[in-house]
C-alpha cells in the first residue's frame, strides 16, 4: 500500500503503519517543529510544504490519501468558522486533492465538532464533495482511550472506498455493529456517536487495565500546568497529595501512543537532549493518536487482503 499523507504533523499514520509495510510516498506539512521532526525521522520520505499546491501524479500512484485538516474552525474554541474560515475550507480542498489523485482509500480526520458546524450541513459538505467524486463512504467518532492509551481523544473518522461504500463501511464497523446487535455482557463498550448506528468505541482495541484517564492533550497546554495526573514509567498516576506540575513531553507521547523522546530531535543549534518543550507539545496536542490510526490501518489491509 502507497500512501500519500497532508497536514502530517509528526506522522501518527506512519507511526501506526510502519508495522504493516506501507509506504509513505510523500507527507505534507507547514509548521517548522512538525517537519523537523519528519525529516529527522524519515529523511528520504519528500516533504511537500501546502498540500493545495500537489499537482496531479506528482509523487507518482497512490493508493491511499490520509489527511488531519486543521480542526479549530469545527471546534467550540475556534469560534467554529466551519467552512467559511480558510482553515476549515482545507477540508474541501482534501477533497479536491483526492480528486486529482483518485487513490483507493481515502481516510480524513477531525473533531466531533465538525459534526454540528453549520448545523451539520458543514459535514454534509465535505461527504457530499467526496461522493462527487466517486468514493463510497462511512464515518465514525472513535475515542483514543479505548484503544490503548490514557487520554480521552474523541475524533470523527471518514474513510472512503472508490466506487463502494462496502469496503469503507467493514473498515471501521465490525460485523455486530453492522447488524445492530448489543455489546456482549460484561464487556466495557461505550457508545460513543450517537449521530451512527452501532457505532461504538472499545470495538477492536486490546484489552489492557484501565489505568486513570486524563483529558485531550490540546496545542496550548505547555502555557499552563495540565492537571493533577501525570504519567510515570507507563502508568497514568495521581498527584492529588503532591503539587500541581504539568505533563512532560514524555508522558504526552506516551499518552498519544510514540515512542518516548520522538518529539526529541536536534532544533534550532540545539541537540536533541536540550530540545525545548514548546514545539513538541504543540505538535503531540496537534497529533493523532497512534493506536487508533493502526487500528484504522489494520482494518484497510484486512479488507485488502479479503478483497471485499
Amino acid at each position: 500500500m502507497r500512501y500519500g499523507s497532508v497536514c502530517s504533523g509528526i506522522e501518527a499514520a506512519t507511526a501506526g503503519w510502519h508495522r504493516l509495510g506501507w509506504e509513505p510516498a510523500f507527507f505534507s506539512e507547514i509548521e517548522k517543529f512538525p517537519c523537523a521532526v519528519l525529516q529527522y525521522h524519515y529523511p528520504d520520505v519528500p516533504l511537500h510544504g501546502d498540500f493545495t499546491t500537489i499537482k496531479e501524479n506528482e509523487y507518482g500512484k497512490i493508493d491511499l490519501l490520509i489527511g488531519g485538516t486543521p480542526c479549530q474552525s469545527f471546534s467550540v474554541a475556534g469560534l467554529r468558522g466551519g467552512l467559511d474560515d480558510d482553515r476549515g475550507n482545507l477540508a474541501l480542498e482534501f477533497c479536491r486533492l483526492a480528486q486529482r489523485e483518485q487513490p483507493r482509500w481515502i481516510v480524513w480526520e477531525n473533531v466531533p465538532g465538525v459534526l454540528s458546524s453549520n448545523g451539520g450541513r458543514d459535514f454534509g459538505s465535505i461527504l457530499g464533495a467526496l461522493e462527487d467524486i466517486g468514493y463510497g463512504l462511512a464515518y465514525r467518532v472513535l475515542d483514543a482511550q479505548y484503544f490503548g492509551v490514557a487520554q480521552r481523544r474523541r475524533r470523527v473518522f471518514v474513510v472512503g472506498h472508490l466506487g463502494d461504500w462496502r469496503p469503507a463501511a467493514a473498515v471501521l464497523f465490525e460485523r455486530h455493529s453492522m447488524s445492530g446487535s448489543p455489546a456482549q455482557s460484561g464487556s466495557a463498550r461505550q457508545e460513543v456517536a450517537n449521530q451512527t448506528k452501532g457505532c461504538t468505541g472499545r470495538s477492536g482495541c486490546i484489552e489492557w487495565e484501565r489505568p486513570k484517564i486524563v483529558g485531550p492533550l490540546t496545542a496550548g497546554m505547555h502555557k499552563g500546568a495540565r492537571g493533577t495526573e501525570a504519567v510515570e514509567s507507563g502508568h497514568i498516576v495521581s498527584t492529588t497529595h503532591s503539587p500541581v506540575r504539568r505533563l512532560t513531553p514524555v508522558e504526552c507521547e506516551r499518552l498519544q501512543g510514540f515512542p518516548d523522546n520522538f518529539t526529541a530531535i536536534p532544533w534550532r543549534n540545539k541537540q536533541a537532549e536540550n530540545c525545548p518543550d514548546g514545539p513538541r507539545y504543540k505538535a503531540l496536542g496537534n497529533s493523532m493518536a497512534v493506536p487508533v490510526m493502526r487500528w484504522i490501518g489494520e482494518r484497510i489491509q484486512m479488507v485488502e487482503d479479503l478483497k471485499i
